[in-house]
């Protein structure tokens, strides 16, 4: 089974400067961008059954993954203050 990469410039190409600008300068926004990462290696081992887990489990931290996508993105396009 091919397993979707999902890194964050992979989903948001075209943020790819805001996010090496806030991953520098935005400790909140680095320790989610850190959270998302962490938490797609897991997926990603899920996926590749690397790591055997219930179909509850993979669903949760896919649901939790989303979650925070969602909130790097809000932070990523954000007008500035």
């Amino acid at each position: 089974m091919t397993v979707e990469h999902h890194n964050l410039v992979h989903e948001f190409p075209h943020l790819k400067e805001q996010i090496h600008q806030l991953k520098t300068t935005d400790n909140y926004f680095r320790k989610l961008f850190d959270q998302y990462h962490e938490l797609t290696t897991e997926i990603e081992k899920m996926e590749n059954e690397a790591v055997t887990v219930s179909t509850e489990t993979e669903e949760t931290a896919k649901i939790r993954r989303v979650h925070l996508k969602d909130q790097l993105h809000s932070l990523l396009t954000a007008e500035p203050a």
